[in-house]
């Protein structure tokens, strides 16, 4: 089924632009943030806060739809206009059993024209109730309508086009001027009436959504043509015309059909007319990648009373890369790959970092499977989806326990001597514990694949939860923890995990740097982790600390080089030059295009006729994804960043301004567009841009916390605390936001309040290099050489290899 949750928490994460989100995204640095030695810090620390520039944001934010009058269907491409593409009925001949097999299945029925053989939900006059609003769904005319609230919020009647998934739940979708077609938000449960089903209930049941707000089923998040499309028919081209905001989307068929997996048929079919039995080995059969699964001969237990089954032969990849681009949470760079290709050469993948996943990597948001797949020791051990899962009926290959037994000895893990739990219960399932399940969208259980041993030991420290005590509700973490040491001894304690070195990053801050640093480069560590900490120490690296990066560029993943490339992206241009250039011609996309944005302000004279060249190549399809998601705002804005990179600052500012006509409420494009301003000495013009978008969202921290230092710059320094306060109370977890703050008020003699704002982030971040550099300096400043010294003394624990933290620690003893 579609993924209704999800775009409501990326909806929301989007409003803040220190989400971290799959959408499209530019995780360049802003020109405040970029690493600089402590000693340098320190000596200009009670200056800072005329010098901060504002923070360029690269998150995806919602918006409204602009009305057009233009309606478009969405059209099927046929095999006239797309002779690669045959359909599913030319495979039924050949293929009959996977033909019925898929029939009825999830995918043969992803979407379907509303009828009364695909519309599951009573129409019969029936009506349901939300915030104060009654919709009411019937039929007229044999046609399926639902009166509820418009963009405007008054009733109307809008008539269904299509059915959207069929299982736990129902979807439906609208026409809408312009080629959109937009998700109801009110759901139809098909799910049997004595387990809670066969009613309409609301996706987001605990907040309100009206037609203010972003999220509301009229606007551009709940757009099937931007968010559903993709994955729920078959070769989608999404056709948005950019001058109109218009759509003229189209497929081959509409659903999830045959070449949605296998790729274009045409050559295939070819095959098979011409072909003669004994047909011989698989070889290549008109397909670019076949896609033989081996689910049952491939896996043999290698003696008697071995505990596991063993893969003959490494499985074809490409069976895994196809199921990957629709089940990850991820965003599209290109719509023209082909099946079976390395998920990162048309999509970038959602790292571990929440809400999408805790910090020691469950999924907390909908992932979609990939994502927690790829942490696991199956995936690790050559597991494959297919070998699972049914590809055709999607069903599982055996129920219950006999799914995991074909490759753990039964007589070893289905007893009570390796789950504690009695036979036939809950707890005896094999996949309750490392697969626990959560719901999204109200009603459709989804497992976590990371498939892992549960750690109540560590839930605390992580704040994440365990499959124990998510089971036994009325227990706490420390109960189970002490059950499984009587199970199986302490040991399970000492159990390798990353789940404490990925958390440290946003609570220890630079203190976190060496052991992040380590884990991106441990070769057996799963490749999704390794680039997850590669970009979570990025704002807390230093240049000299690039030696270190260097070997994820040669990783044989391209995850790891995508993130090694995005770390490095903040040394000076000849560093870069030497180091990402090379990227420029990876076999990957997404690594190409990284490295391209790397070096987008390198002039052509430091790169050489090769590389300038490569760059041209890699920029171009950089540019494509840009121009591609055109239809999100966040798109434009990462343009807009990317002109401002090539000096292109009119065609930056276009950019960001076209993003804020997409989302009036888009926080970030306000901030950059403002930031360009202040480049040009133009902060008249960047003032009224942050009074337009506070305007629009009062709430927003980061404006408030922008157009302060704006007033700083300005002169009016009254009017700049009264924001930089405002911003800190509305973000009070930013440290940043606190530290300039405190200096603002240091600069203002009143440096009680200072120190007391630093030393409260101080309790917050520890180990906040901008934090302690502010202590320092004003304790220094006051001849409290001590507190000077004890707070010198833990940013050198922070960064002990630091000669500058060093010598400062020198100097403060040397004066005590």
């Amino acid at each position: 089924m579609g993924r209704g949750k999800s775009r409501k928490r990326e909806a929301r994460a989007k409003r803040a632009p220190s989400a971290a989100v799959p959408a499209p995204m530019d995780p360049s640095a802003s020109p405040g943030s970029r690493p600089r030695s402590l000693r340098a810090i320190v000596v200009a620390a009670l200056a800072v806060i005329a010098a901060i520039a504002t923070t360029l944001y690269f998150t995806q934010a919602p918006n409204k739809p602009s009305p057009t009058s233009a309606t478009a269907k969405p059209e099927s491409a046929g095999p006239v206009a797309n002779a690669d593409y045959v359909g599913a009925v030319a495979c039924k001949t050949c293929h009959e059993a996977e033909f019925k097999a898929w029939s009825g299945s999830h995918h043969e029925l992803a979407m379907q024209e509303a009828s009364p053989s695909t519309v599951r939900g009573d129409f019969a006059n029936t009506k349901f109730s939300y915030r104060g609003v009654e919709s009411k769904f019937f039929t007229r005319d044999g046609k399926y309508v639902v009166r509820t609230d418009g963009p405007d919020g008054k009733l109307a009647d809008y008539e269904v086009k299509y059915a959207f998934g069929v299982d736990p739940l129902q979807q439906y979708l609208v026409e809408f001027p312009g080629g959109r077609y937009q998700a109801l938000p009110i759901a139809w449960d098909t799910r049997k009436k004595e387990d809670g089903g066969q009613r309409w209930f609301h996706l987001y049941p605990n907040d309100k959504i009206d037609h203010h707000d972003a999220l509301h089923w009229t606007g551009r998040y709940q757009n099937w043509n931007l968010q559903c499309a993709e994955c729920h028919s078959t070769r989608v081209r999404k056709g948005y015309d950019a001058a109109s905001d218009t759509y003229k989307t189209t497929f081959s068929e509409i659903n999830v059909a045959c070449e949605a997996c296998h790729g274009p048929g045409s050559r295939h079919v070819e095959w098979a007319r011409q072909a003669k039995a004994p047909y011989g080995a698989e070889g290549d059969r008109g397909f670019a990648l076949p896609m033989h699964a081996r689910w049952n001969d491939a896996w043999k237990f290698p003696a008697a009373g071995a505990k596991y089954a063993q893969r003959d032969r490494p499985a074809d990849p490409a069976a895994l890369h196809a199921c990957a681009a629709c089940h990850a949470r991820r965003s599209t760079i290109a719509e023209n790959g082909a099946p079976g290709a390395p998920l990162e050469d048309t999509h970038r993948l959602a790292r571990l970092t929440p809400p999408t996943y805790y910090a020691d990597g469950q999924q907390r948001d909908e992932d979609y499977v990939w994502g927690s797949f790829l942490q696991s020791k199956m995936f690790q051990h050559g597991v494959t989806c297919v070998d699972c899962h049914e590809p055709h009926a999607l069903t599982l290959r055996a129920e219950g326990n006999a799914l995991c037994t074909r490759c753990h000895d039964a007589g070893e893990f289905d007893s009570a001597k390796h789950h504690f739990h009695k036979a036939g219960t809950k707890g005896a399932q094999c996949v309750e514990c490392p697969m626990p399940a959560k719901n999204y969208m109200v009603v459709d259980p989804r497992r976590d694949h990371s498939i892992r041993v549960p750690r109540p030991d560590l839930s605390l420290a992580l704040d994440s939860p365990n499959a124990c005590t998510t089971c036994h509700s009325d227990r706490k973490p420390e109960w189970a923890a002490l059950a499984m040491d009587g199970w199986y001894g302490k040991t399970w304690r000492d159990r390798p995990q990353y789940g404490t070195t990925l958390h440290a990053a946003t609570t220890q801050g630079a203190k976190a740097l060496p052991a992040l640093l380590e884990l991106a480069r441990v070769p057996g560590t799963p490749a999704i982790v390794r680039a997850t900490a590669a970009e979570l120490g990025g704002p807390i690296a230093q240049p000299a600390l690039a030696s270190a990066v260097l070997p994820m560029l040669a990783d044989a993943d391209p995850m790891v080089r995508i993130a090694g490339a995005e770390m490095l992206e903040r040394l000076p241009p000849q560093s870069r030059v030497q180091t990402i250039a090379p990227l420029l011609s990876d076999p990957i996309r997404g690594v190409r295009i990284v490295a391209a944005r790397a070096l987008a302000d390198v002039s052509d004279a430091e790169l050489g006729a090769n590389q300038r060249g490569a760059r041209q190549r890699a920029m171009a399809e950089y540019e494509a994804s840009l121009l591609r998601d055109a239809d999100w705002p966040a798109s434009n804005v990462n343009l807009g960043n990317l002109r401002l990179r090539q000096g292109r600052i009119d065609e930056a500012r276009a950019a960001f301004e076209r993003a804020l006509a997409l989302d009036p409420r888009f926080v970030g494009a306000y901030v950059n567009l403002a930031d360009s301003y202040r480049e040009n000495g133009r902060d008249d013009d960047g003032e009224r841009v942050l009074r337009r978008g506070l305007a629009a969202v009062p709430g927003a921290a980061d404006l408030h916390h922008a157009l302060g230092l704006l007033l700083v710059r300005k002169g009016d320094k009254r009017m700049a605390l009264t924001e930089l306060a405002q911003a800190v109370k509305l973000a009070p977890d930013s440290s940043h936001y606190v530290y300039v703050y405190a200096i603002a008020l240091h600069s203002a003699g009143r440096q009680r309040e200072a120190i007391a704002m630093l030393r409260a982030a101080d309790a917050r971040h520890p180990y906040d290099l901008d934090v302690l550099s502010a202590h320092i300096s004003m304790h220094r400043e006051a001849g409290d050489r001590v507190t000077a010294l004890a707070y010198a003394r833990k940013a050198a624990d922070a960064r002990p290899s630091d000669p500058a933290l060093k010598q400062l620690v020198a100097e403060l003893e040397a004066a005590r």
